[in-house]
């Protein structure tokens, strides 16, 4: 490649429990630059979470367990050859992957029928650490999809 590799932004942990995942996540719930708004979001959806889930586990651990459960292995990219356009299933980056899950577990959040966002973005949480709900069935469909065109894996670039 001719330009340079671009530089990684350091990414700060949260004030409240220390992880860089949980920014990059609040990152990607953020609207209009209100940070502290996304982080109360986080933060009530993760209280939530904790009394729903029971007294055994706390919210961060059942958030983490939903992040894994709805973070694809393969994805589906589009290519031309020879005048036909075909579905060719490629792995996914580390990086990717957690971008991903996040952006799906917080769009069909947005997309429930709850109150609040952070009651709504409880909910996907708790859905998608059971293997249900709407972005862990979107994982689901994008493996289904990679797996019926196994076929066109060698047209992989």
């Amino acid at each position: 490649m001719r330009r340079r590799k671009a530089k990684q932004h350091i990414i700060l942990p949260d004030p409240k429990f220390k992880d860089i995942q949980v920014t990059k996540f609040v990152n990607n719930l953020m609207l209009a630059g209100k940070k502290s708004t996304a982080f109360s979001i986080f933060y009530d959806a993760i209280g939530i979470v904790g009394e729903k889930s029971g007294e055994e586990t706390n919210g961060l651990d059942v958030f983490r367990k939903a992040l894994v459960n709805i973070t694809p292995g393969v994805e589906v990219k589009s290519r031309r050859v020879g005048g036909a356009t075909y579905q060719i299933p490629t792995p996914v980056r580390d990086s990717r992957k957690d971008s991903m899950a996040m952006k799906w577990l917080i769009g069909y959040a947005r997309k429930r029928n709850e109150k609040t966002m952070s009651e709504k973005l409880a909910a996907e949480i708790l859905a998608a650490s059971k293997e249900e709900g709407a972005a862990y069935k979107k994982k689901e469909d994008t493996h289904r999809m990679a797996e019926a065109n196994k076929a066109f894996s060698h047209f992989r670039f």
